[in-house]
């Protein structure tokens, strides 16, 4: 196979001339060997079977007509030496079986079936150069059906191979995205509390100096928090070396609801092992939901509730606020979906159950379902 993946880098013109040559070179071959007298004229038949092989691939039906009508003359003449073989013959029936469409490749099968039996001299002479026909075609079929099976793998490997790079692609966009996600998750509810803090602090200064103080406190422990989360996620934007901080999971979601004043955490049911993703989607949606019931509720209190099923976690985050204005929250809420739709589950928002305030619920799988590809 390597020899033939060669030759068919070679200009079509010069393996013409070189296979020309070499049939050439091998039916004058007896010449040289055989005893006695002949004549030159026997010559003409040999150059007559042999040359057209230069015309092989522009018109290889025609080819073998003419190699096949200039072998009779060749024992026509008479006393030149036995040629064990025709060889322009067999290349140029191997020609039309490789090169020539079903009609040619037809009227190949009957002119050699019928010219082989007209000038047979022997049954004999007839069945042994049959076989050798069907020998020569059989190899120019072989190799147009290697051919194509070797250009279909050739087509499937790079098919394979662009799908792997889509796939790639599609993986690298999707973990920006998360990464983009996590970080406007993090910075906005981090800044959402430092200026809750912050408008608050200089009212509490003078007359309440301790509640000014907590004010404070609270910017730097949301700023830390900020700061330390971003790292991370830097540090996995730049794939460096070193330790990273880790995701935060549930274990996280106690420390998040008490940075914010009005929430707090209520947990019900028995816990379950959830996948990783799913334990960081549920803290980035009560993450974002905190953030918007700061930044757009005005709302006095807030519960997250987490509730644990069968095979499932609900998360959920009600406001006593006045829930979404003018599609404040919008693009958070849509990140909420997005996260929980990744994660297999669902989620819905609405107004409280109370009629006043505004409410996220969320189902989250115990693990995330794989999708096949």
């Amino acid at each position: 196979m390597a020899l033939l993946d060669r030759l068919r880098v070679l200009p079509p013109a010069l393996v013409n001339v070189a296979l020309t040559v070499g049939v050439l070179a091998a039916q004058l071959a007896p010449f040289t060997l055989a005893d006695g007298e002949w004549s030159l004229v026997l010559l003409l038949p040999v150059l007559a079977a042999s040359l057209p092989l230069l015309l092989r691939r522009r018109i290889p039906l025609t080819v073998m007509f003419a190699v096949l009508s200039a072998i009779p003359f060749y024992d026509i003449i008479g006393n030149g030496p036995d040629q064990p073989i025709w060889y322009g013959w067999l290349v140029a029936v191997y020609t039309v079986a490789y090169r020539s469409p079903p009609p040619h490749r037809l009227v190949a099968i009957v002119l050699t079936a019928v010219g082989t039996l007209f000038f047979a001299g022997s049954v004999d002479t007839y069945v042994r150069t049959l076989a050798v026909w069907v020998a020569a075609y059989a190899l120019g079929r072989v190799a147009v059906l290697t051919r194509q099976q070797s250009l279909a793998l050739r087509e499937r490997a790079m098919r394979v191979e662009r799908e792997r790079e889509l796939a790639g692609e599609r993986a690298a966009q999707q973990e920006r995205d998360r990464i983009a996600r996590d970080m406007h998750d993090i910075l906005a509810h981090a800044v959402s509390l430092m200026v809750v803090q912050a408008e608050s602090g200089p009212l509490a200064v003078r007359t309440q100096p301790e509640r000014a103080e907590a004010a404070f406190d609270a910017i730097a422990a949301s700023g830390r928090n900020a700061m330390g989360q971003l790292r991370g996620m830097l540090g996995l934007l730049k794939e460096t070396g070193g330790a990273l901080d880790p995701q935060p999971t549930l274990d996280s979601v106690p420390d998040l609801v008490d940075r914010v004043a009005q929430a707090t955490l209520v947990e019900t049911g028995t816990r379950l092992d959830l996948c990783h993703n799913v334990e960081v989607a549920a803290y980035r949606i009560i993450q974002e939901s905190l953030t918007n019931v700061v930044k757009h509720a005005g709302a006095r209190s807030a519960e997250v509730r987490l509730t644990w099923e069968a095979e499932s976690l609900r998360v959920t985050v009600t406001d006593d606020g006045r829930g979404p204005d003018n599609g404040e929250g919008g693009q958070g809420l849509i990140g909420i979906r997005e996260r929980a739709t990744a994660c297999g589950g669902t989620a819905s928002f609405g107004p409280a159950p109370s009629g006043r305030g505004f409410q996220v619920s969320v189902r989250l799988p115990r693990a995330v379902a794989e999708v096949a590809g």
